[in-house]
């Protein structure tokens, strides 16, 4: 090109940009027609910027990186140079461009508390609901009835919730957990609460955890497939042999071959290697599924039980999946969560009435909820503050379908409400909201699901 000739136009080609998702890499290319590559490219100064996390390569065009918040539009202002001609007369383009970052739901916990939480894509969690003693993580005390991120805290694998209280599984097999530490249930060595996560002991390599009424355990196979616990133990749910609270992690006596691990209100469970169940703990329903009601601070095997997939412990009374998804349930039933057609406590594992195709089981303060293949829910129990999820508030001793939900993932069950994840990352929640629990904005209870709001 030589001074003098013509400057051919320069234009943007301004289609829009796709979006992305927290913790996704992300990579667009930006092109131009024109002029005389290679370009130069920038951002229009005070015209905005990408999302946070996102990058603009000047000389490639090329906007790229992982995003590191949520819900946002971010909208920007792109300007290209024809850099050949930069000398002779400047040639450029401008186009406005948005981008979107959402996210996408991994897990959700809601365990015997009134508080709920979300793992979402890259590692991070968002809680709602109860917050009296710091059990959302936002360094406050404040309930909330909409999404609020935990402090500080990233590179999370899994999420679990006890009454008062949350720990968080990080990469690398450490734990953090935040809220009500009166009996050392955070496991950090205090029994003072923290509403900003704390570290727990000193261990790692753990691969799940189970928050309680309020004790915690963990699941470490780096030491042979046991399980660690702390926190509350005057019935014996750390399973230590001993009636004496812990601040720090002790191991479960006695136990190897882990492979999932539960925590009720005052009671704890682990499903082995094999498909057995031993449960330690109170045992004053029965809900150590023994045919006793004998508390034990070691761990005892359930009764006639075999086969089993998968666990789930309430506030007072057990569930397991069995092989050909089928559901035995044992403890506490004054209002029906075993599931069975009667209001009769047992000590030994009953089946659920008419139940098959369970997926994932999960048990709540009072109830019982199931995922069955093909994405719907059932669930049973107590339905005072409409926790069933079927428009009724009236109580259920064998399942009921929850109204008009499908395509569900995963579920989660609270004191009084119950979540479920659903294909494409959005949350849904019914039951009580005194606390903002369903996340939907209100604090007016729902018998029916209702959409948790900012997800995705």
């Amino acid at each position: 090109m030589v001074a003098g000739a013509a400057n051919p136009p320069l234009s943007i080609i301004a289609n829009p940009l796709a979006g992305g998702f927290v913790g996704q890499p992300y990579s667009t290319t930006l092109a131009a027609t024109g002029g005389n590559p290679p370009y130069t490219w920038k951002l229009v100064s005070g015209s905005g910027t990408p999302p946070k996390g996102l990058k603009l390569n000047k000389s490639t065009g090329v906007i790229s990186g992982t995003p590191t918040s949520h819900a946002v539009t971010s909208t920007f202002t792109i300007e290209v140079l024809d850099t050949k001609m930069a000398k002779v007369k400047k040639n450029t383009a401008t186009a406005t461009f948005a981008i979107t970052i959402g996210v996408t739901t991994m897990a959700i916990a809601a365990t015997n508390g009134l508080h709920t939480c979300a793992l979402l894509t890259g590692g991070t969690v968002d809680c709602w609901g109860h917050n009296h003693y710091g059990q959302l993580g936002n360094g406050t005390t404040a309930d909330s009835p909409t999404l609020v991120p935990v402090s500080g805290l990233s590179g999370i694998t899994a999420i679990a919730t006890g009454v008062f209280h949350t720990c968080a599984l990080l990469t690398g097999g450490t734990v953090d957990c935040w809220g009500a530490n009166p009996d050392g249930e955070l496991g950090n060595g205090t029994t003072t609460d923290s509403s900003t996560p704390v570290t727990v002991g000193v261990f790692s390599g753990a691969t799940a955890i189970s928050a309680g009424g309020a004790h915690t355990c963990a699941l470490v196979p780096f030491y042979g497939g046991i399980a660690l616990c702390w926190g509350n133990n005057y019935v014996g749910q750390l399973g230590n042999g001993t009636t004496t609270n812990s601040s720090t992690p002790v191991p479960v006596s006695g136990l190897s071959g882990v492979t999932a691990i539960a925590t009720g209100g005052y009671h704890t469970c682990v499903l082995l290697t094999g498909g057995t169940v031993d449960c330690w703990g109170d045992n004053a329903d029965g809900e150590l599924g023994n045919g006793t009601t004998t508390n034990s601070s070691t761990p005892l095997p359930v009764s006639g039980l075999s086969g089993v997939t998968a666990i789930a412990t309430g506030f007072d009374h057990t569930c397991a999946i069995l092989n050909g998804g089928t559901v035995d349930c044992w403890g506490n039933n004054f209002i029906g969560q075993l599931g069975n057609g009667t209001t009769t406590n047992s000590s030994t594992p009953v089946p659920v009435s008419g139940l098959s195709g369970v997926t994932a089981i999960a048990t709540g303060g009072n109830h019982t909820c199931a995922l069955l293949t093909g994405g719907t829910v059932d669930c049973w129990g107590l339905n005072f503050y409409g926790e069933l999820g079927n428009g009724t508030t009236a109580s259920s001793s064998t399942p009921v379908v929850v109204s008009g939900l499908s395509g569900v993932t995963a579920i989660a069950t609270g004191g009084n409400h119950t979540c479920a994840l659903l294909t494409g990352g959005t949350v849904d929640c019914w039951g009580e909201n005194t606390y903002g629990e369903l996340g939907n904005g209100t604090r007016s209870n729902s018998s029916t699901p209702v959409v948790v709001l900012g997800l995705p």
